[in-house]
């Protein structure tokens, strides 16, 4: 059976490296780095005491691991102005100001593209909100890297947007006859 079934000659799975991470309708600029999107369901062991000695497993509790997104420290400010709606120091004086409730909240999208460029999968994260935020990391007057900040975002769930379907990949013919 193919892995892929408009491209059923391809056999390399998707790459990590092209993708694209929005909010607000807006692709954020810079994200060199996504954690893994992880879901883990607790389980619920349970025995009676007349049954044989082993226990029976039930489904528990879904919960959704952080997410941190990281990128080159640069003047864009979309990191940023994010967490200070969760907190912002300039409110921080005036008790009950320090945090925005009413907007701190956002779902994402995530975007994988293949070699191509063509969007090949996309997942929608619902109703994150930033938990910590690293302006600016460990400065090194020694060192040889990129600056990184970083943002880790807390999410109530995830699903993948099934409208996104696997695109025809384009060939080439080069030089052009």
């Amino acid at each position: 059976m193919p892995e892929f079934t408009k491209n059923a000659t391809r056999v390399d799975p998707y790459k990590n490296y092209k993708f694209i991470v929005s909010w607000d309708g807006k692709p954020v600029a810079g994200i060199s780095k996504v954690s893994a999107l992880t879901r883990t369901t607790e389980v619920i062991k349970h025995r009676a005491g007349s049954d044989p000695s082993t226990t029976r497993k039930s489904v528990g509790q879904t919960d959704w691991e952080e997410i941190t997104l990281e990128r080159g420290v640069t003047h864009d400010i979309t990191f940023e102005q994010w967490a200070n709606k969760v907190w912002d120091h300039p409110n921080s004086s005036q008790f009950g100001q320090e945090v925005s409730l009413a907007d701190f909240r956002k779902d994402i999208t995530i975007d994988l593209y293949n070699e191509a460029g063509q969007k090949v999968i996309s997942y929608k994260v619902y109703r994150c909100w930033p938990s910590k935020f690293t302006a600016l990391p460990e400065l090194d007057g020694m060192g040889n890297a990129v600056a990184i900040q970083s943002l880790v975002l807390q999410t109530e769930g995830w699903e993948r947007d099934t409208s996104v379907q696997e695109p025809q990949e384009p060939t080439f013919n080069d030089p052009a006859s």
